[in-house]
């Protein structure tokens, strides 16, 4: 008998996101707005990397098409001062 191992091979891609962070009580929440995906964490590096966990295992398992439909390819962040009285 004769067994022969069959690999896959998988290609490793590499998507860029950001990250909004906000403090909320005693916790902190993460958004990716590129693919509307959040998390949370004690601190503020635990949500970022929770969030990077949450966008990885969203990548890994979306259809493509459902990827396609959320993902915003651009996406703005800027700062501004709002008058008010």
């Amino acid at each position: 008998m004769c067994f022969f191992l069959i690999r896959e091979q998988f290609e490793m891609r590499t998507t860029t996101c950001s990250a909004v962070v906000e403090k909320e009580d005693d916790t902190f929440v993460s958004l990716c707005p590129e693919l509307d995906v959040a998390s949370q964490g004690e601190t503020v590096e635990a949500a970022v990397a929770n969030l990077k966990e949450a966008v990885e295992l969203f990548l890994e398992h979306a259809a493509d098409s459902e990827v396609a439909e959320r993902l915003q390819s651009q996406v703005y962040f800027t700062r501004f001062e709002a008058t008010h009285g």
